[in-house]
């Protein structure tokens, strides 16, 4: 038997990362883990139940308790091992590496990052550093640490300062209360609220640089008409010469459709007859690019404009089945 535990808080965090193993425990087994009575284990397993846990008892001379699947997802007690593997993972996510999950990669990996002792901190950097990922896009590359500030600024609602590199080249120091992070799966970019312009802004985050969290509070304001992914495509949309209007038929239902293309590449809507849906919008992204993007859904679908595209998709397809006789 271990030395027992009088320190109830510590002792509840230690039976809770027993019980997350995949497994039963009998109350005896659990009991000289801990130190404690099989009362006291029964007590504990009560407390953890009062917190949300969904221990499960299971009747015999022994008893044993496993923790289950519940209603919603309760706190969990990570080892090291567990906390850098999970961080490293949620980067590879941030990254790009599967397209959808992006967004909710960056919000775990802030509130993840944000109690990771310093220890797995270099951990995690190390390992990130001696690996090579492979990501989908060509977008520039965006380190995690900036996108995990930046997340965690737009969490707490705190302005946040950075340098930004406008297209000409211009450089500039910053102060926005940030509203939302939004990736295009080529690109992320910032919605957020510029202080001394008084006016809302999309900042594409591979330009901005050295992201710092003032403290300074604030009270979110309504961001514009449609959302931050309608703002964010109206604007890229209104930059450059290289727009197109985009029409494209999916012979898929909406909702399947949008588990695979984000919200800012453009609305969908679907087909008066029920076939499928169609996606229209204006978009600066390159036609190659775009003709990839549209293959990787794994949706059949029917190019209606523009031309260029119609014909790098028929390039691509011819090239396909050249490369696999």
């Amino acid at each position: 038997m271990t030395t027992p535990s009088t320190d109830t808080p510590a002792r509840l965090l230690q039976l809770l990362s027993l019980l997350q193993t995949p497994r039963e425990w009998p109350g005896g087994e659990l009991a000289d883990r801990l130190g404690v009575s099989r009362r006291t284990v029964r007590r504990d397993i009560d407390r953890l139940r009062d917190l949300g846990y969904p221990v499960q008892a299971t009747m015999g001379s022994d008893g044993g308790y496993r923790l289950v699947a519940g209603k919603a997802l309760p706190p969990l007690v990570l080892d090291d091992e567990e906390a850098v593997a999970i961080a490293v993972g949620l980067r590879a996510g941030a990254g790009h590496a599967v397209e959808g999950v992006e967004e909710a990669s960056v919000r775990a990996l802030a509130k993840l990052e944000q109690v990771l002792p310093g220890r797995l901190r270099h951990r995690v950097a190390a390992l990130q550093a001696a690996t090579i990922p492979l990501t989908s896009g060509d977008g520039a590359t965006i380190s995690p640490e900036t996108l995990t500030v930046i997340a965690s600024a737009t969490a707490g609602r705190e302005r946040l300062r950075f340098h930004y590199r406008a297209a000409d080249g211009a450089d500039t120091r910053r102060l926005v209360e940030p509203a939302q992070l939004v990736s295009t799966g080529r690109r992320w970019y910032l919605v957020a609220y510029d202080i001394d312009r008084d006016a809302w802004r999309t900042f594409r985050v591979d330009r901005l640089s050295e992201p710092f969290a003032t403290g300074a509070r604030f009270a979110p304001r309504e961001v514009p008409e449609g959302g931050a992914a309608e703002f964010v495509r109206r604007g890229v949309a209104s930059r450059g010469g290289g727009a197109y209007e985009l029409d494209v038929e999916f012979s898929a239902p909406v909702d399947a459709v949008a588990e695979r293309v984000p919200p800012a590449v453009g609305p969908l809507e679907a087909l008066p007859d029920g076939s499928g849906c169609r996606l229209r919008t204006t978009t600066s992204d390159a036609v190659e690019w775009m003709a990839v993007r549209l293959a990787m859904t794994g949706f059949d679908f029917r190019v209606r404009g523009p031309r260029q595209l119609a014909d790098v998709v028929r390039e691509l397809g011819d090239r396909m089945v050249r490369s696999a006789p």
